[in-house]
């Protein structure tokens, strides 16, 4: 099955390929005699002319710049558009001979979850599906007499990339891979709630690039072997690292102090250990690492030691060395890992941040300088060994009453009150295994709420943190508030905003060390926000023109571009917008099907002359928040019979006809 597609399309050009060659003159060769000329009576030849030569070719134009044409939000009207993915957004490229290449956007999916799709030796596997610690197929087997194995219906985290000497046969021009993770399945065929109680997949995609088009198709679908790993926990956003590799997340990390008594943990470790008790909570909720290989297989490393936190979205700088992570939690925060050594996560130290009073919910307010505190550091080996071995009563005393003893300290965790004491001698243990109740405990901002998505725009060193919802602890006493976090604003903003960085060297921790990295945040201010409103006629509570919850976020250096991709139940249909950080132009460039989540989120200037922008979506028909009782009547009918009865979602890119969008002076012009 492949994707339902609307798109609305304004004026374009059609691109065109011009050959152009130099023409050889045409004539013969003088005619020689044997015996010399002397005797022959005809006249010499004339001899040839020279050849004309050959024009220089002309100098590819330089590209200058991109934007984006704004798509209207599709409405009730045009039922067809909400139950599916639409695009109606021209990409308008610049370049310095003032040329200009509209490329009119549409969708391409590989597959819906759900599909049978190659395996690259001549079989089918399911796309989305799930498996075990064995890798054995993980079964529904809820409606009798129509077993079946599991599949996600919400890809997430998506990273696309080239490798050197790819191996895949079948390739009729160039080998390029995605990397695709499924953070959950929304219910089982009986419509019972599945969150959380599968082990998350992470496949390979081996795509097969049209050298004329740029336009990608499968060929291959690789399932990861997760046993290494121990199986992952909840695979959320992912980002690929300047060493080309697929980083992965865990986020909602189970809490150790009462995963024993947790249906849903329980559930996980009988799917993937095949008893309830084998899983241990401390080996989940860090942060997998995925190398795809030329073959187009994929192997996992699961670094233990940056921070066991509800990790949704990491970026690496610049230097190989520093990660920003965010902390997808009630009284989350915002942490940095600096690796030992570059392009290696195995061992480094971790810091959570401390804000100045000051953050605002007004982009116009002058930023909130940020204190490091230095948790500790680590190796992946040492805190694997202790998660292998160490219960949460052996880091703290905990109760979720007040104790009434002055040995205690009252931290917030996931908004609740905790009343914690550290065992002696448990700092590392709690440090990286027990990170959000550690960091409450030493003095860091533990005041975020549902802090997502993170990427770096390298040319201003700003950084960017998607904040999908502005409330609870960030809320002047909201629920997990504290006003020692030095975080607190006067209203709930439910719609959101992304939260900019700014990016220095040269500071120190709170014990006066000196932080080796250059690209650490050291301010924080609001960049962009969306609006809270009534609910309109289709139970939209957010502003329709605005951003709402954002949730993915990667920036283009060359475009200068910062994607956003909403995970709202603000706006009946979620958006991925365009915001060009220079002209503070808000463009909106897709519309997920109605109840779905814009996920999967990669922006790529370039890969062998084409640009992509890689985009997914989870749980279509998944109607959430105020949205009008005729709005769900009419689009779920639809919705289901696009997608699988609401059990399928769709993996894909952003494309073009005839071809795929570029960035360089002479694709564009081809």
């Amino acid at each position: 099955m492949t994707d339902t597609v609307v798109t609305y399309r304004a004026s374009r050009r059609q691109a065109l390929k011009l050959f152009a060659a130099p023409l050889l003159p045409l004539g013969g060769a003088a005619l020689l005699t044997a015996c010399g000329g002397s005797n022959d009576p005809s006249p010499a030849p004339a001899p040839a002319p020279a050849p004309a030569p050959t024009p220089a070719p002309a100098a590819a134009p330089n590209y200058v710049s991109t934007t984006f044409s704004n798509m209207a939000a599709p409405t009730l009207d045009n039922a067809a558009a909400m139950a599916t993915t639409t695009v109606g957004s021209i990409m308008t490229v610049a370049f310095d001979d003032n040329s200009k290449k509209d490329y009119a956007l549409a969708y391409k999916p590989f597959f819906i979850t759900g599909d049978m799709v190659p395996n690259g030796s001549g079989g089918q596997v399911l796309a989305g599906g799930y498996f075990d610690i064995n890798n054995q197929p993980i079964m529904d087997n809820s409606v009798p007499g129509k077993e079946r194995q599991f599949f996600s219906d919400c890809p997430d985290g998506t990273s696309l990339l080239a490798l050197d000497n790819p191996t895949v046969a079948g390739i009729k021009g160039k080998a390029v891979f995605a990397v695709v993770q499924f953070e959950y399945t929304s219910t089982d065929q009986a419509l019972n709630d599945m969150y959380g109680k599968l082990p998350s997949p992470i496949a390979v995609l081996t795509l097969d690039q049209d050298q004329t088009t740029g336009k990608l198709e499968l060929v291959k679908y690789h399932n990861v072997d997760m046993s290494s790993a121990h199986g992952l926990w909840i695979t959320c956003g992912a980002s690929l690292s300047p060493w080309n590799t697929h980083l992965s997340s865990e986020e909602y990390e189970p809490d150790a102090f009462t995963a024993a008594a947790s249906a849903q943990f329980k559930a996980f470790s009988k799917n993937v250990f095949g008893s309830e008790t084998a899983a241990k909570p401390y080996l989940y909720g860090h942060l997998p690492e995925i190398t795809v290989n030329p073959d187009g297989t994929g192997k996992v490393t699961k670094h233990y030691c940056l921070g066991r936190i509800s990790h949704e979205l990491v970026q690496v700088m610049p230097d190989n060395r520093t990660v920003l992570m965010g902390d997808d939690a009630t009284n989350g925060g915002l942490f940095v890992f600096i690796a030992d050594k570059e392009k290696d996560l195995s061992a480094g130290t971790l810091y959570a941040a401390k804000y100045q009073p000051g953050l605002s919910i007004d982009p116009s307010a002058a930023p909130a300088a940020i204190d490091w505190i230095n948790l500790g550091h680590a190796t992946s080996a040492e805190i694997e060994a202790l998660a292998n071995t160490t219960l949460a009563t052996d880091i703290f005393d905990l109760s979720t009453t007040d104790p009434m003893d002055a040995s205690y300290t009252l931290i917030y965790y996931g908004g609740a009150k905790n009343w914690i004491k550290l065992k002696p001698g448990m700092e590392k243990a709690a440090a990286f295994l027990e990170t959000h109740r550690y960091a409450a405990l030493v003095g860091a901002s533990m005041a975020f709420t549902k802090m997502e998505g993170t990427t770096v725009n390298i040319a201003d060193k700003m950084a960017y943190s998607a904040l999908a919802n502005i409330q609870d602890s960030m809320i002047t006493n909201g629920k997990g508030w504290t006003a020692g976090n030095n975080i607190g604003f006067a209203k709930t903003l439910k719609a959101g905003g992304v939260l900019g960085h700014r990016l220095s060297g040269g500071l120190k921790d709170t014990g006066s060390a000196a932080i080796d990295s250059e690209w650490m945040p050291a301010s924080s201010h609001m960049v962009i926000v969306g609006e809270d409103i009534t609910a309109d006629a289709n139970g939209n509570t957010a502003a329709v023109d605005k951003i709402a919850s954002p949730d993915n976020l990667k920036f283009s250096e060359k475009m200068r571009t910062l994607f956003i991709g909403e995970d709202s139940g603000n706006h009946v249909n979620n958006y991925l917008w365009a915001y060009n950080v220079d002209t503070k132009t808000l463009s909106r460039i897709m519309s997920t099907p109605a109840g779905a989540e814009s996920t999967g989120l990669h922006a790529v200037d370039e890969i062998n002359g084409w640009t992509y922008i890689m985009s997914n979506f989870q749980h279509p028909g998944d109607f959430i928040g105020t949205t009008a009782a005729n709005v769900k009547t009419t689009l779920d009918p639809l919705i289901r019979a696009n997608y699988k009865d609401r059990f399928g979602a769709a993996v894909g890119y952003l494309t073009a006809d005839p071809m795929q969008p570029s960035l360089v002076g002479k694709a564009a012009t081809a």
